[in-house]
């Protein structure tokens, strides 16, 4: 697909312009072209969400209310033979879509207790309407997301069958909260954040996690970000591991967006990340 597609699909996606407006500058760019065989592949496709069943017989799968008021979808592989560390897996700013879900399972099938939160929960949960999903993301203050954060990694880590440890993996808007995560709660044991925006340079000291970060090469609007705090890291003598995979896209990782969706580069990314999860949380 055409670079200035994907681009254009960016900016709408982050907030940048309605869909009103987004479709008709997409009717522009295409000129002659249909719009609609560029559009299915720009959109996200839950169809193709499940590349683990939500009945996978290997996992104990369900949704829980983990604090009052907080929601998400809880898994854990059934043959565990002990505590096991946990994960918490947060969301783009489409909210706990079927997406988000299956990647919560994927994670409990490596070996961890993964829980994914609805910081819509309080909304009224995540409708199926992603454009009113995202304006409701993006009406909740930094402060709150980071204390439901805080309350659920708190939570998590005394559940029963979690070893006491917990890690962080976000994605876009929650690959943010991960790293702002990790500069509020010194008790976080790991984060990985797939292209999230860098915290404040200047709260970089107040970070103890190990963290993972993991960019797309084209992602020009989150790179931007790559090397103040990429120094502030070294300068902090902070434990960390970035990776930077030329030619992916934003949402590289996200196997339901045809457009975005780099299988080589969210291969590569995911088996580092579960590595590091292991290292840390075991």
């Amino acid at each position: 697909m055409d670079q200035k597609f994907i681009n254009l699909f960016d900016i709408y996606t982050h907030g940048g312009m309605k869909r009103r407006e987004f479709l008709e500058k997409l009717k522009v760019l295409a000129g002659t072209a249909v719009v609609a065989p560029i559009l299915a592949q720009l959109e996200n496709s839950y169809a193709y969400a499940d590349t683990v069943a939500p009945d996978d017989p290997r996992l104990i799968t369900k949704e829980i209310e983990i604090l009052p008021d907080i929601k998400g979808l809880l898994a854990m592989p059934k043959s565990a033979k002990g505590p096991l560390g946990g994960v918490m897996v947060i969301h783009e700013n489409r909210g706990l879509n079927p997406h988000i879900k299956d990647i919560v399972r994927r994670v409990a099938l490596e070996g961890f207790v993964a829980f994914g939160t609805d910081y819509l929960s309080m909304q009224g949960g995540t409708p199926a309407d992603e454009d009113k999903a995202r304006d409701m993301i993006g009406a909740l203050k930094p402060e709150d997301i980071n204390a439901t954060s805080l309350d659920v990694r708190d939570a998590l880590s005394s559940y029963k069958g979690v070893n006491g440890k917990v890690g962080a993996l976000g994605f876009c808007w929650g690959g943010g909260f991960v790293n702002a995560l990790a500069v509020a709660d010194p008790k976080l044991n790991a984060g990985v954040a797939y292209y999230g925006m860098q915290p404040n340079a200047a709260d970089t000291a107040k970070i103890h996690a190990p963290l993972m970060l993991h960019y797309a090469g084209l992602d020009t609007r989150t790179n931007a970000g790559i090397p103040v705090f990429e120094a502030a890291l070294k300068a902090n003598n902070k434990t960390y591991e970035i990776y930077v995979y030329d030619g992916a896209n934003h949402a590289f990782n996200n196997d339901t967006n045809a457009a975005r969706y780099d299988k080589a580069s969210a291969d590569l990314a995911w088996g580092r990340s579960m590595a590091f999860l292991k290292k840390y949380l075991s």
